[in-house]
């Protein structure tokens, strides 16, 4: 599998105009224009997000984004689109939703990565490109992207090959647990096969298991 690290995107929280109103939101993300970043457990230094409650966090320290998505939004947005454009810290070439399963760790140098959950967008993205139907659209697509959790942290250096380390020979791929998370709610033994991995993410342990138990 060949990755490549096209752009390394981080941002602190600011202001948002949207119509009549102002949002305070960490998804405008800008492209790094150095080699190296230092990394902790909670992400990148000079990144941040504005609301922790469903942003951040250990399990959700990196955010990545497929860059083989960016000309189909493009065409769908009618807008050129500029690397961090859906708020991720890593925009990314070789690793599409359904080439990656939660539980994967990579390397980058010393630093070691491990994907935890499907990236769920929120309102902010949607206004953030002035499309109400954009929630929506990237949960149809299927094409989310993903978070990483630190696993050891470290000097991150995006011009360093990010290789895959580990795999659970049943880990499912994104694109498995985004069908069974949005489209097929009621798969009992998807949800199963998803909290059977250690590795899913506790806001998505939680989500799941609570959906189990109304089955």
């Amino acid at each position: 599998m060949t990755i490549q690290i096209v752009s390394l995107n981080v941002g602190k929280p600011q202001m948002l105009p949207y119509k009549s109103e102002e949002l305070l939101t960490g998804i405008v993300k800008n492209k790094v224009e150095t080699e190296v970043l230092q990394l902790t457990p909670l992400g990148f230094i000079g990144d941040g997000q504005a609301d922790l409650v469903y942003h951040g966090g250990p399990d959700k320290a990196i955010c990545v984004y497929s860059y083989e998505h960016y000309p189909y939004w493009e065409r769908e947005l009618q807008l050129p689109l500029v690397e961090g454009a859906f708020g991720e810290n890593l925009t990314v070439r070789g690793l599409t939703e359904d080439q990656v399963c939660i539980g994967d760790i990579y390397s980058i140098g010393d630093v070691q990565l491990q994907v935890t959950q499907p990236r769920q967008p929120c309102h902010k993205l949607a206004k953030r490109h002035n499309r109400p139907d954009l929630v929506l659209l990237v949960q149809t697509t299927g094409y989310t992207g993903f978070y990483f959790r630190v696993l050891v942290p470290g000097t991150f250096n995006r011009t360093l090959p990010l290789t895959l380390l580990a795999r659970h020979p049943e880990a499912p791929t994104i694109a498995y647990a985004n069908r069974i998370y949005y489209h097929d709610k009621h798969n009992a033994a998807g949800m199963r096969k998803l909290l059977e991995v250690q590795a899913l993410s506790e806001s998505w342990r939680s989500a799941l298991t609570r959906r189990l138990s109304q089955e």
